[in-house]
């Protein structure tokens, strides 16, 4: 997935279809010259839908697709006849989708599952025709009801990516390299800081032919939650892993201290992460000896499980994936 192909963010005007009028008809035929109210009901307008559709990663299809517009209800027609009922629109959208108001940033629904299929808005009600308003002193209303309008409201879209693990580290803490050496991922890798721009996925291969998706989202830094560095944009997709493998360095300076500014940015964002099952990851150990390595394990961090690992040589690769499958399952 190319990153300028990745869009995870989106703001749409979207407008739904005006009510058709009720009618004001009285019946006629061969014999009734002018009879009672056979006036139907207007038709509703089309609503605007948001759909699940797991074969799509990204918001891109709706980045240049700024208004959203459904038709109009049908009016009502003699001989009670509804009017036809104005065409939803439906918007196709990845796994992992929120709706909010662009105004006020409420909550309005979050798209999880394949074909779910969800209201965005309304379409306008369709009116009452003259039949609902007769009564025993007005026997032929000549009067009914005009279709309600429609909502034209701006929308924003966010996606959090869907993924099994979730990768938190500081920018060059290895999360991309471990990505490329798991799965057939091809993030881009280099040694500065913020190489990820974008979420990358990968399906990692477990034994006995299982697998689960592993994310590598964009670095973050101290005050990534008063949107610092890549802010917000990065730490909402984590909201949506089941398991956090924070990775750090073996060569930095304070392996607890970097953990716990890790832990405090999720935390400042979204007390919630901390209910989240968390893994360490201790990283690039192709740089030290088995001796350094008992040393350090005084200088760990307490209460999370904590594994040596190294990409390049693959150096606890394997058991990382064991823990990893033992959380997830």
């Amino acid at each position: 997935m190319a990153d300028n192909n990745f869009v995870d963010y989106v703001k749409i005007c979207c407008r739904t279809g005006k009510g058709g009028a009720g009618s004001s008809h009285l019946h006629r035929d061969k014999i009734t010259a002018m009879g009672g109210p056979d006036g139907g009901d207007g038709g509703r307008g089309g609503h605007i839908i948001l759909r699940g559709n797991s074969n799509f990663w990204t918001l891109l299809h709706l980045k240049y697709r700024k208004h959203i517009i459904a038709p109009d209800g049908g009016p009502g027609q003699s001989g009670n006849k509804t009017g036809k009922e104005g065409e939803d629109e439906f918007l196709d959208v990845p796994l992992g989708t929120v709706a909010r108001d662009a105004e006020t940033g409420e909550f309005i629904l979050e798209i999880t599952d394949h074909g779910q299929e969800k209201i965005l808005l309304k379409g306008g009600r369709g009116g009452q025709g003259n039949t609902h308003f007769k009564s025993p002193t007005r026997q032929t209303p000549r009067f009914a009801q005009p279709g309600e309008d429609g909502q034209e409201v701006w929308n924003i879209l966010e996606l959090k990516v869907l993924a099994d693990v979730g990768l938190v580290g500081f920018p060059n803490a290895g999360k991309s390299t471990l990505l490329s050496v798991v799965s057939a991922a091809k993030p881009e890798i280099a040694d500065y800081p913020f190489t990820t721009l974008t979420p990358q996925l990968g399906i990692v291969q477990y034994r006995d032919y299982r697998s689960f998706i592993m994310a590598d989202i964009p670095g973050i830094i101290e005050g990534a939650h008063e949107g610092k560095g890549l802010g917000h944009r990065f730490l909402r997709h984590i909201e949506r892993n089941s398991l956090l493998l924070f990775m750090v360095p073996c060569d930095t300076n304070d392996i607890i201290k970097e953990y716990e500014i890790l832990e405090n940015e999720l935390v400042q964002f979204n007390p919630e992460l901390l209910d989240k099952p968390r893994l360490l990851a201790i990283t690039k150990c192709d740089m030290i000896d088995d001796e350094m390595q008992e040393q350090m394990k005084a200088h760990l961090p307490e209460g999370v499980d904590c594994i040596f690992i190294s990409s390049v040589t693959g150096k606890g690769i394997e058991g990382l994936k064991d823990k990893i499958w033992g959380v997830l399952n």
